[in-house]
Parts: C-alpha cells; structure tokens; sequence
C-alpha cells in the first residue's frame, strides 16, 4: 500500500528542519515507513514501496535560491521535466486542468508560497482525504492515515449508505467510514491556504437544459484510440524493475516449472505483463503492449523491449464451465510471437469468498475482499508492472440512463437498437413482445423527472427495499432498474428497516440542497465509474504481490476525457465497447482477431460466484454467527444467514449483495483487530483508529 500525506496549518513553522507534526514543544511525528518530500511549513511525505521513477518533484527558485513554487507528482505520469516546469509556471496563475492531462495515472501536489493543491483523477481510482487538524488541514491519499491521526471512530451512516445505494454519491456524500475523514470528488482538487480549505472542480459539467456539442463517432473513436495509446505508451516507455530479493527457490518441485516455483513464491516476473482473459478490454491492452509502434526493441521498432515479450496471464477456472470460448480465443490471440502465453489453473482454492482468514487491512471495504485470493494467485504469475482492462466496462459502455438523455435531446430513433437488443435477450416469450415499449416509457419518464423529485421518490421507495426488493433476473429488468435517478444496491433487501431509514433522510436532505445538476444518464454514468474505481482500488491493496505494480489504463484521466466525447448515440448501441475497441486496434495496426471476439462472460462469473459461496458456506455462517454488522445495528445475523444458505442452494438472489455484506463484515474485523498505528514520534496519537477496538453500537450514533 502507498500514499502520501502531508497538511497545512497557519503555523508559519513548528520550529524544526525535519519531518515533524505541530507543536509548541518541539515534539516530533511523521507516518511510520515515509520519506520526506518537502519540510516545513506544510510538510509533504511519500509512505511505502514507492520506486524513485514514481516520484518527481519539480521547483521553481527565487533569485535567492528559495524554492516560491514546487509540484509532486507520484505516479506513472509520462510528462517530461520540461513539462512539468512548464504546467508548474502555468499552475502559479490558478489552472488545474492541464496538470491532468498527461498520460498515466498520478497524483499531483502543487505548492505556490504556503497554497497547496491536491488534484484527484476524474474516474476517483486516486482519491484525495481530508481531514480537520491540530488548526489547520491534513491531507492524504488514503483515508485510514488521517483517521489514525484524529483518533477517528466507525461512521456506520456511511456505512449503511455504502451498502444501501453504493452507486448514489447524493447517500455517500464525501463521508468515509471514519467520522471526520472527508473525501473530495472526482474531478475536483482540494486548495489549502494556511489552513483555511476550498474543493473546487476542475472539469467542465454538461447543462441539463442544453446538450454538449456531439462530435462525428470517427473522429471520437480516433480520440480514444490516440489516448488509450499514449497511456499504454506511458507505461512501455517508464523504467523496467525486477521485483525485490524473496525467499530462495527451494529447487525443483515436480510437476512444477520456474515460474510455477515463482508464482508460488508469490514473485512476479520481471518486465510487462497484461492480463489475457479473452475479452475485448485484456486483448486490446495485451495486444497494444506488445505491438505498440514506435518503440525501440526491434528491427521494426515493435515489441515491448530489447528481444523481450510481453507476457500474457490467462486464468483457467477449473470448477466452472462455459468459458471454454474465452479460453480458445485468448489461445488466439497469445499466438502472437510477441506475445509468451502463461495459463494459470484455478481449483477450489481460488474460488470467490476462499481463505477470508487471510488478506491485509485494506483502507476502506468494497465487494472486491472476497474475491482478492483468486486475483492474488492470477497475478502472482505476472509481471513486475501488470496491465488489467478494469474499468472499459464503465468507462466505454452507456449506462440505461443514457437512454433518458437521448430523448432530451429528442434522438428517439437511436433508442430502436438497444430496446430491440433487450428484447431479443428476454427470449421469445410474450413478454418480450412488450420490453420496447415499457423500456421507452421508463426513459421518457426518467426524462422528465427532475433532480429533486427523482431524489425525493427515491428516498420514499428506499425505506421498504427489505421487504419489495426488486427481482433483476433478465437484462430488461436490471436496465428498468437503473433508469432512475438513484436505485437501491442489491445489499439493501438484507439491511435493517433503521438502517434504509437514515439512508432514506440522507437522500431527501440531499434532494433541497443547491448541486450543479448534470443530465440523468451522464451524472449515473460517472457515478457507476467512481464506484467502480473506488473498488478497483481496494483490489489493489487486497490483492498486492511485493514489487508488483497494476496498471488500468482505462481509468486514466486522459481516456475517461476521450470517451466522454463518445456521442451517446453510438454508445447505446449493442456492442458498441467490442466494435469501439476493434477501431482502436485497426487503428493501431491490428486487424486479426478472434471469432466471438467481445463476447460478455457475465454468466459464467455468477456460477463461480455461487461455486464459491457454496463451497465456503460454512465459514460464510460462522462470520455473521455474531457479525459487527448486526452490533452496529445495520443487519440481522439471522436474515442474512438465511440468505447465504438459500443462495447456496440455487435460489435467484443477487450474489454481488451478498459478496458487498460479507465483504463488509469481513473489513471490519480485521480492522478492529489490527495493532500499531500509522504513525509514529512523541506527539503521535496514542490510539489507532476505531479506539478500544470494538464497534460503537447504533444508537450512539449521530445521523
């Protein structure tokens, strides 16, 4: 785990050289594992395995020598020093968005006299916390640092708008689970002066009234393309790493290669890697990688390095059936001679919801907990820097809210395609014959409910979610489902009555409250992507090999601006992330893909799903025997362990709720029996996080 964090008080100095905490007596603190960037007044610290190609830090000098403007950046971030200097120069004028737009993921950190500015990502896989402290403001990259530092206790609100509407950020607002601890949006940068705080957006908002200029899908495809190559490119071009010394090999195994041995060590392999599951998203990544023009390597100028092939993981579910065609198409495309093949076997022991006894302290809960052993093992098989293809889904998809803008902007007959392709899903039933019409009614409605009342209907409805959950067995209802201005998660049917009541307040205060309100179908795309990106952090850390880095190209910043400009026609159309990327790659050069290829798996990974549950049910029921959950006041052991048992024997409920609740319970036991704290020196706080180590009871709480 890495972050950074530092702070601003209206001290002018807290009389030392080092990296100190404010005080009158001279007492020292900085986190536990940092390396000072910068010293006072507003200190700054880099925390954990960061490689020095991750961090740049760039100043301008007064004639003195005396640094008046200074930028971090910490990330893979392909600007170069004269880049930098020159977006630092132009930062001193108050711009912010241009310190975005360079290829990679990263976060920035500009310091001009005693104003500094933290800049998060636009998708929020690099949040941005803060925090009230000691007369003046911290900041970091993780919440559970800032609430150590302020000695923070549970927020369980937060928590039951976590699991009651995950995807609604009018439930979430810019709480934590730590009460105290602040998160700034995505798309936004947090300003500090002396102290004194301001969030402000950096991103233009679409009006509701009037739609964005559309540019042609051509030259929209093309921009996609040109940013999904540069961020690849970003990561080709940075220094290659070996992964760190681990313990010896203990020699030949049998039935057990070198890398076999490795993997098992938990050791990646030195140089690039990608994942190849057969996809469309993988692929493309893989498939860039290895083949991105206008590298040195080859006699071509191909390939990803000097005689060096990338390497391609595909994972081999053994206990589940169906995926024999992805399989045969990553085969392929690993046919590729730039590209060497590595298929990782999967038994019951990378299952979903296996060894949940094991796994480090993640810095928030997300559904992703209990799936982390299985992408542990697939990723302990790669590469030193890693790409995944997280996130085409929310980045490139429409969302069936989009639908709803369409007819704003009077564009009915772009809604003929996709209602026509819900229908065709439902199969040939007499009810197929009515989905277009009740789709388009669904649409036209949300089109013309307006913030306040979507918001208002909704916290009306969400109160009675555990005893009328909705039944989503087919894509038609899931996308009737979402055509709302905020719907409940699939955890919510399982909640206390309590519980979906202080969500359900959250919602009507947030109805009343002045919001720059975009249209309905953009504000729930991006917020599916900030949930997205938020667990595909999580993952990360759950997942972690030493030394291994992740790379989602598709949740940087300059790909998520490019697909933006999709037009929402082409969008919606079936198919439209498979044919958006096999431009990309015509574009790139490449034209020879598989048959199937961009085929959705979604089947297959709900019967792991419940393979997994099946086969950890007993431990799943010894965790909510007597769950915090349930201490909190959030869940009743009881239901939800009936609900495991009925889902273990086939009955249709929603799997990933209960993956969100298992998770949940899951995170806070392990943080209410964690030890030590993240910092450290005389002045630093005498109790972690959650003090005492018990969770506070509900009716202690404040809403």
């Amino acid at each position: 785990m890495r972050w950074l964090v530092g702070w601003s008080s209206i001290a002018a100095s807290f009389g030392t050289a080092g990296a100190v905490g404010p005080s009158d007596e001279g007492r020292t603190m900085h986190p536990v594992g940092s390396q000072l960037l910068w010293g006072d007044p507003d200190p700054l610290w880099a925390v954990g395995d960061w490689r020095p190609d991750e961090i740049r830090i760039t100043a301008v000098e007064t004639a003195e020598g005396a640094p008046t403007a200074r930028m971090a950046v910490l990330g893979c971030c392909s600007a170069t020093d004269e880049q930098l200097r020159s977006g630092l120069l132009a930062a001193r004028g108050g711009a912010l968005r241009h310190l975005t737009s360079w290829p990679g993921s990263y976060t920035t950190v500009v310091q001009i006299g005693r104003r500094i500015t933290v800049i998060g990502d636009l998708a929020g896989a690099r949040p941005v916390f803060y925090t009230p402290w000691a007369g003046g403001t911290a900041y970091a990259t993780a919440a559970l640092p800032l609430a150590d530092l302020i000695e923070a206790q549970l927020d369980i609100g937060h928590l039951a708008a976590l699991l009651a509407c995950p995807e609604t950020p009018e439930a979430l607002r810019d709480g934590t689970p730590y009460a105290g601890v602040k998160r700034i949006p995505p798309g936004h940068a947090l300003i500090l002066r002396e102290g004194s705080r301001e969030i402000t957006g950096y991103e233009a908002v679409a009006s509701l009234a009037v739609a964005a200029p559309q540019i042609d899908p051509v030259s929209a495809v093309e921009g996609v393309r040109d940013a999904l190559v540069e961020a690849v490119r970003a990561r080709l071009l940075a220094p290659r790493h070996a992964p760190e010394t681990l313990p010896p090999d203990p020699g030949p195994v049998p039935g057990m290669g070198p890398a076999e041995r490795r993997a098992a060590r938990g050791a990646p392999v030195p140089g690039i890697g990608s994942d190849l599951s057969g996809g469309s998203a993988s692929a493309t990544l893989a498939l860039l990688a290895a083949g991105l023009p206008g590298l040195p390597g080859t006699l071509l100028g191909h390939g990803t390095g000097a005689g060096e092939r990338l390497l391609a993981v595909t994972l081999n579910d053994l206990t589940a059936r169906g995926h024999e065609d992805e399989l045969e198409r990553a085969r392929v495309i690993a046919a590729n001679p730039r590209l060497h093949h590595v298929v990782v076997a999967a038994g019951e022991e990378a299952l979903p919801y296996a060894d949940l006894g094991s796994g480090p302290l993640t810095d928030e809960p997300a559904p992703s907990l209990v799936v982390a052993e299985r992408h542990r093992r697939r990723l302990a098989s790669g590469s030193a820097d890693h790409f995944v293809g997280g996130g085409a889904r929310q980045v490139l998809d429409a969302h069936p809210a989009r639908l709803a803008d369409l007819l704003m902007d009077r564009r009915r007959r772009h809604l003929l395609r996709p209602v026509a392709a819900l229908a065709r899903a439902e199969g040939p039933s007499a009810h197929s014959l009515f989905v277009p019409l009740t789709v388009y009614r669904a649409a036209r409605r949300l089109s013309r409910t307006s913030y306040r009342t979507g918001l208002e209907a909704a916290a009306g409805r969400l109160p009675d979610a555990n005893r009328n959950a909705p039944d989503l067995d087919t894509p038609a209802d899931a996308s009737l489902a979402a055509l709302a201005w905020s719907r409940p998660g699939p955890a919510a049917r399982w909640l206390t009555g309590e519980a979906l009541a202080e969500v359900s307040v959250r919602l009507q205060e947030a109805a009343v409250r002045p919001v720059s309100v975009q249209r309905p179908g953009e504000a729930r795309a991006r917020a599916a992507l900030a949930r997205y990106a938020a667990d595909h952090r999580i993952l990360e850390q759950a997942a972690e090999n030493r030394s291994q880095r992740l790379h989602a190209p598709f949740l940087d910043n300059q790909v998520v601006r490019a697909a933006r400009a999709l037009p929402e026609s082409l969008r919606v159309q079936p198919g439209a992330r498979a044919a958006i990327l096999r431009r990309v790659l015509a574009g790139a050069g490449i034209h020879d893909l598989p048959p199937g290829w961009g085929t959705p798996s979604l089947a297959t990974s709900n019967a792991t799903a419940r393979t997994g549950l099946r086969a950890a049910l007993p431990e799943l029921i010894a965790l909510f025997d007597a769950p915090l959950l349930a201490d909190a006041g959030l869940v009743e052991a009881r239901v939800v362990r009936k609900a495991l048992r009925a889902a273990s024997e086939g009955e249709p409920l929603p799997l990933d709720g209960l993956a969100h609740l298992a998770s949940t319970e899951l995170w806070l036991r392990r943080l209410v029996s964690r030890r030590g704290t993240c910092w450290t020196g005389t002045a630093a706080p005498r109790q972690r996080a959650v003090a005492g180590g018990v969770v506070p009871a509900r009716r202690t709480l404040q809403p």
